[in-house]
């Protein structure tokens, strides 16, 4: 498997990822005439789940946006189906939204992602900077500080053990814990509550979503770059990747599991 083939385009098709995610666009309450910002939209999963609910609006535009020239090829090839002029796709770092932006916008939608950023702090600024007075900022993620339940500690630290031990076993290799990725260093819910305070939003609604995600998640997961590479550091990705759904296969049969609970953090605010 090729780097390029690492993406998280595998993941993304999960049912469970799709209902997250919709769950938190439903969050956003869109409303019609609105400039809607799919950021870091990938092949468009997202983008998808706005252009369904704001079908009938007229004088919507929605932006999806990525630094992903590949990403947006596909996410205009998997819309095409139900996509018009009302779709902007614009390659930008997540950090420029504001430069890459002809007008501000009203909403900006940020799933699963805002953890891989190392500046979060210029990035909420940027953000607030891109929308107009009273625009929404809404955002989720699964790496923070309490995504993992407490019932769920057992399955991760046999999952580790396995697949560190097979890393070494099979390969003669072990992680560069040196090289911590920034996925690997969490905020909790009021970490990001205070973040986005800072920099002029109000929270209009903060969830935590447990979901039972089943053992193919778990595979799936284990094909997509970031998570590799945050897992076991250091690792050539086909061997980081083999390993760890070794050591899922051995830890969901050990503990006989259908499936492993992770917890979502949903987040809604307005810009002052």
């Amino acid at each position: 498997m090729a780097s390029d083939d690492y993406s998280f385009s595998t993941f993304s098709k999960n049912e469970f990822y799709g209902k997250l995610n919709a769950r938190l666009v439903d969050m956003t309450d869109l409303g019609a005439g609105q400039r809607i910002v799919d950021l870091a939209c990938g092949t468009g999963g997202v983008t998808r789940l706005i252009l369904e609910r704001i079908r009938d609006a007229r004088e919507s535009v929605i932006i999806a946006m990525d630094h992903s020239a590949l990403a947006l090829k596909q996410a205009m090839e998997d819309l095409k189906d139900i996509r018009d002029n009302a779709v902007q796709f614009v390659q930008s770092q997540v950090e420029q939204v504001s430069e890459a932006l002809k007008e501000k916008a009203d909403t900006i939608i940020f799933c699963n992602a805002i953890h891989y950023v190392p500046d979060k702090d210029a990035l909420v600024d940027e953000i607030s900077r891109a929308l107009k007075p009273g625009g929404k900022f809404a955002f989720n993620t699964s790496f923070f500080d309490g995504g993992q339940p407490p019932e769920s500690l057992q399955f991760y630290r046999k999952w580790m053990f396995k697949a560190a031990r097979d890393l070494r076993k099979e390969y003669g290799l072990k992680p560069d814990r040196v090289n911590k990725v920034e996925s690997r260093i969490q905020l909790t819910a009021d970490d990001y509550k205070e973040l986005v305070e800072r920099h002029g939003f109000t929270i209009l609604k903060q969830e935590i979503d447990t979901v039972n995600v089943p053992i193919g998640g778990w595979l799936d997961i284990c094909t997509f770059e970031d998570f590799i590479s945050g897992t076991f550091p250091g690792v050539p990705l086909p061997k980081a990747s083999a390993s760890l759904q070794r050591g899922i296969e051995q830890a969901f049969e050990e503990l006989n599991l259908t499936y492993v609970p992770r917890n979502w953090l949903d987040v809604v605010a307005v810009r002052a």
